[in-house]
């Protein structure tokens, strides 16, 4: 089929100067002498071409040749009806083709799957792509026809195999790449590395490359995604060669890379053994550049995880989610309460999320309580009615858990906002500075006058809802004074605010402030290295101090790599 799909003028050309050579020189009833002897008679040549020229011969022919130019123009000639049919063949498969394309298309951009159990089209269970041209050949006839001679056994070749689905995701590769002879262009670029499982348990890295754009009149710093790495072993050994082999097929010098951003997990910012410091071993110019959203959520991690309050704070909050999620009729009851938010469950990864289910348990803290004890009396499982009713008469009738709703939820708001900023395809460097000092500035002030204030918005909460604003008492114990202690050097007993104060509200603003301080120290010194010369030789010795504390904090000395000016 793909011989026939030839193009028509190519064609008419071929038949008109075949038919003119025919006519014009290989006339088998020719009677002039120039069309049947050759002549070496240049002198009288002149002669024969007139006398050539009013042949009846010639001018038959002559008149053929127009005739058949004008039936061309035409299309009137014997072979019309092929032409037709080489045409209409053409654009059907044409449009097959176009309808193919876009349905792998689209499956690839939402990541769909294409293929299923079967590759029938008449079974019921068929894959995603084969679904999808089934629905488009009930509306539109050109894939309605070709379905018919498939189901027909018309054709063999109805290129829904997945073998051309295969041939089609790879040239569609091969035009995203072409991004690569930019980068090339470009010369100098950085790469991001991230590793994640897929549906199928399998270890995928994602490889995207960033470079300035200097093929347009407007430079611009553009980031491409370039493909997937199935990746077998984890280590910082495996994950560098995995990018060195993918490097190399794309034709990049490593030499060229002047940064590399991967997340902060061991085996990519490993001092000793991670990516970054294999790729400086080679190209001391790759500086190495953290996620900022990942280190803050880090940051937020550390905060959860610094004190026992802290764990049971998110784990209460977790287990309300479970409760309404264990049945439909638990969630409905919710609804039933509920007029705006429902509650969220906590995400393992991104921590900066919990936001959502602390603002929704903190508005509604009511009807919440209302809805567990409703699901304490309704439900029949032992269990469930245990955990709704603790819940609804410890956490959410305490004074303490309403408090610490609200010093998270300021806490996570703030953290949230910066995370996003950070992830802004328009953000730059000096921006993020910017926003991670105000970050710190907001906890040093949250750190003196976020208390009271987190105090006067829990006590309007608990008033609405009838909680009694007091703080859950310890018994103070005593201890035997020995026989040489100093009378009254006892520590005075703090009261139960204080306690809290102390060994929950500072704790987490403390650790908050440290790992922003040691986090936020990478862009600092990247903001320092951008700055100009003339403008900053005041501040070469904080500079090198920054710089030093960076490369003590990554195993970066300078006995190991020689840096350039």
């Amino acid at each position: 089929m793909r011989d026939l799909l030839v193009e028509k003028a190519q064609l008419e050309r071929l038949i008109l100067s075949t038919l003119m050579m025919n006519l014009i020189f290989k006339t088998l009833q020719s009677r002039s002498q120039l069309a049947e002897e050759e002549s070496r008679d240049w002198k009288h040549l002149s002669e024969k071409l007139r006398e050539h020229e009013k042949s009846r011969e010639h001018l038959a022919n002559l008149r053929s040749m127009v005739e058949l130019q004008v039936r061309l123009r035409k299309n009137e000639t014997i072979e019309k009806e092929l032409h037709e049919q080489i045409k209409n063949e053409t654009q059907r498969w044409r449009g097959v083709l176009t309808r193919i394309i876009a349905v792998v298309k689209c499956l690839a951009k939402n990541i769909l799957s294409f293929r299923g159990k079967n590759e029938n089209l008449e079974d019921n269970s068929k894959d995603n792509f084969l679904g999808l041209i089934e629905m488009i050949g009930e509306f539109d006839p050109i894939m309605q026809e070709h379905l018919r001679l498939i189901k027909g056994k018309e054709i063999h070749h109805h290129y829904l195999s997945h073998k051309i689905q295969n041939e089609l995701i790879t040239n569609m590769s091969l035009k995203v790449k072409n991004v690569i002879e930019k980068i090339k262009k470009a010369k100098y670029y950085s790469v991001i590395l991230d590793c994640t499982p897929d549906a199928s348990h399998k270890e995928q890295m994602t490889l995207i490359l960033r470079c300035v754009d200097v093929s347009r009149i407007l430079v611009k710093i553009e980031e491409y995604f370039i493909e997937f790495l199935n990746v077998e072993n984890t280590s910082g050994l495996s994950l560098f060669n995995e990018l060195c082999a993918a490097l190399d097929s794309l034709g990049l010098e490593i030499n060229n890379i002047r940064g590399q951003g991967y997340d902060n997990c061991s085996n990519m910012r490993g001092r000793h053994q991670g990516v970054q410091k294999r790729l400086l071993d080679i190209n001391p110019r790759a500086f190495y550049m953290p996620c900022g959203s990942h280190s803050l959520n880090l940051v937020i991690c550390d905060m959860a995880n610094s004190c026992v309050k802290e764990k049971s704070f998110f784990g209460a909050c977790q287990c309300m989610y479970t409760v309404f999620s264990n049945s439909t009729k638990c969630w409905s009851i919710l609804l039933d309460c509920l007029d705006n938010l429902t509650l969220k469950s906590l995400c393992t990864t991104r921590w900066e999320s919990h936001i959502e289910s602390v603002k929704a348990i903190m508005s509604q803290v009511g009807k919440i309580r209302e809805a567990l004890l409703k699901v304490a009396d309704l439900t029949d499982d032992a269990r469930l009615s245990r955990d709704a009713r603790l819940l609804a008469t410890h956490e959410l009738s305490s004074f303490e858990f309403l408090l610490s709703l609200v010093i998270w939820y300021d806490i996570l708001y703030n953290i949230n906002s910066v995370s996003k900023s950070l992830q802004s395809e328009t953000m730059h460097i000096d921006v993020a500075v910017k926003q991670l000092k105000e970050l710190v500035s907001f906890f040093e002030n949250y750190r003196e006058v976020g208390f009271a204030s987190a105090i006067n918005s829990a006590k309007e909460i608990a008033s609405n809802i009838g909680v009694d604003l007091v703080f859950p008492e310890r018994r103070q114990t005593s201890r035997k004074r020995q026989f040489d202690e100093i009378a009254n050097t006892e520590r005075e007993p703090q009261t139960a605010e204080e306690r809290f104060r102390t060994y929950y509200f500072l704790v987490v603003v403390d650790i908050a402030l440290l790992e922003l301080r040691t986090r936020g120290l990478m862009l600092i010194v990247i903001h320092l290295l951008t700055l100009r010369w003339n403008q900053s030789l005041l501040m070469l010795p904080l500079f090198l101090a920054v710089l030093a504390a960076y490369l003590y904090c990554y195993g970066i000395s300078g006995d190991d790599h020689n840096y350039e000016a």
